[in-house]
């Protein structure tokens, strides 16, 4: 199974693609997809989804995992933003004839560290360990991607 975990976001949306194989995980491609503000809102989006449509395309994932959105009430501009990115991922799914997964940031550090409220560097850490990377992603966004691909594969296997 190859799986395609993304992290939305309109600056930088992180991305990363694993394939589950007999309980192995490895590594097959991970980075970012990167809009300047300074471009216009339709601009950027269409970024994302090309670039999306063309991963989609070059790996052929069998699924496409999103983290559910979770927006504090006192920033609603950055839900709105994030709102539209999640958006042109989903239509790219829908197009692509893509699965989609969702899961609540809480089930994906459970899946991957033990602990719904594990911290950011330790997901990095576990993320880095269990793909056998020598160091940390860059981005925070690309271990969140790769922390839902991982995640989705704990929890499919779960389900069987």
């Amino acid at each position: 199974m190859i799986i395609l975990g993304v992290d939305p976001a309109l600056s930088v949306t992180g991305y990363g693609v694993i394939r589950a194989e007999r309980g192995q995980l490895s590594l097959i491609e991970a980075g970012i997809i990167s809009t300047s503000s300074r471009q216009e809102l339709p601009e950027r989006l269409g970024k994302i989804y090309n670039a999306l449509v063309k991963l989609i395309s070059d790996v052929k994932p069998d699924c496409l995992v999103l983290e559910k959105l979770y927006a504090h009430y006192r920033h609603p501009t950055t839900a709105y933003l994030l709102g539209q990115a999640r958006g042109v991922i989903c239509l790219a799914c829908a197009i692509q004839k893509v699965k989609l997964e969702e899961y609540a940031a809480t089930r994906v550090k459970k899946a991957i560290v033990g602990r719904g409220l594990a911290s950011k560097s330790q997901v990095q850490r576990m993320v880095s360990s269990i793909l056998g990377l020598e160091s940390v992603p860059k981005y925070t966004d690309v271990t969140d991607a790769l922390g839902l691909a991982i995640a989705h594969s704990y929890i499919a296997k779960a389900r069987i």
